[in-house]
């Protein structure tokens, strides 16, 4: 992966520059308080054509600047860039089966339900695909404290829908599918991802629980006056992942820009298996990228998929793949075009406004759109 000789416009929306809008996007959106401040890039043709940030840690005018490669909290893209790409490295190897239900990876899954329960049909790919039945979120941190007890308690989660019947994006799902690759690998995913996926990609800056020494230099994502108590600054905001000790299969990874980038490469850049010459084959991309059940849903394995008022906007083909982060951060990937954009914000900073919910909706799809019309 090359970087271009200058890759990014200057930061000023009104300096000449192919990305002036892009600037305009983003300048608008911290001005608009929807987060203080955000790292960001693109790839296409191979290259890394923009790599720039804008605003600070928080809103105070003494907080951090914002650099391209500053680290964030990248919440449930912790979904795609290492659960999904375990189970793609897994597939791959001829390790894994998703067809395998997950009871036979997890017995407490379905040890006490009745024989005909819709439970037992669950397998890996439903979960992959968020069509498992299972709930899309519980507030189990309310009353939980364990990790154990954590998991138990998605592992007796009653099912809302049969399986493959409803596309409900699961968080216990991913919980879960988590603990199953563990059962696969023998390994804490976190272990086995560090190993097999982000250290043959040089993503140094990739990780779980980030050092003591280093959380300073993460922007904070909210200041927690109900269950920790303090500013969560360098640690999983996610209260489910921090109950797991900061790793989880559905949040706890921290990341930056230029490492996302190299990540989004080896997707694109995915050679055939009898070349053998990526990460990923390119024939595993296709099988994850496509489309699941029921007829509608726009989740694929892991990834999601553009949709009509996809937060990809509307330049993305139907042949791309992307996720969202909580914390308000994005990785869209066109296959057919070859390229990549991620933006990185705390747009949750300080106490998850409800106002900035709404509007990263809008600056998601407009970002996207001002940096595709530039290429």
């Amino acid at each position: 992966m090359e970087i271009d000789s200058n890759p990014s416009a200057p930061a000023n929306e009104d300096s000449p520059g192919r990305f002036a809008a892009v600037y305009r996007v983003l300048n608008e959106a911290i001005a608009a308080r929807v987060f203080p401040g955000c790292a960001f890039g693109a790839l296409a043709g191979g290259k890394v054509t923009l790599l720039d940030a804008l605003g600070r840690f928080t809103y105070e005018e003494t907080a951090l600047s914002v650099a391209a490669e500053t680290i964030y909290d990248v919440a449930s893209l912790t979904k795609v860039v290492a659960t999904t790409s375990a189970a793609m490295l897994l597939c791959q190897r001829g390790l894994l089966d998703l067809n395998t239900p997950l009871g036979e990876f997890l017995p407490g899954f379905v040890v006490g339900r009745a024989p005909g329960e819709r439970a037992r049909q669950v397998t890996l790919r439903h979960l992959l695909a968020h069509n498992s039945g299972l709930p899309g979120y519980v507030e189990f941190f309310r009353t939980i404290t364990t990790p154990a007890a954590l998991y138990r308690a998605c592992l007796e989660l009653p099912l809302e829908a049969a399986p493959g019947a409803r596309a409900e994006y699961s968080d216990p799902g991913f919980i879960l599918l988590g603990k199953a690759l563990e059962v696969v690998t023998r390994e804490y995913l976190a272990t086995w991802v560090r190993r097999e996926v982000f250290q043959p990609l040089g993503l140094a800056s990739t990780g779980f629980c980030p050092q003591a020494g280093a959380r300073s230099l993460i922007p904070p994502t909210e200041e927690d006056t109900t269950l920790r108590h303090r500013r969560i600054q360098g640690e999983v905001q996610d209260e489910h992942a921090w109950l797991l000790k900061g790793a989880a299969g559905h949040a706890g990874l921290f990341s930056n820009v230029p490492n996302l980038l190299r990540f989004a490469h080896e997707v694109l850049e995915a050679a055939p298996a009898s070349e053998a010459t990526s990460l990923f084959h390119s024939e595993t991309v296709e099988r994850f990228a496509e489309r699941q059940s029921p007829e509608g849903s726009s989740r694929a394995l892991g990834w999601d998929t553009p949709s009509e008022y996809s937060s990809a906007g509307h330049c993305f083909s139907r042949h791309s793949i992307g996720h969202l982060g909580y914390s308000g951060c994005s990785l869209w990937i066109d296959l057919d075009a070859k390229v990549a954009i991620t933006l990185l914000t705390n747009r949750t900073w300080p106490d998850r406004p409800a106002a900035a919910g709404q509007l990263i909706r809008e600056v998601r799809p407009a970002f996207h759109d001002a940096v595709r019309e530039a290429l």
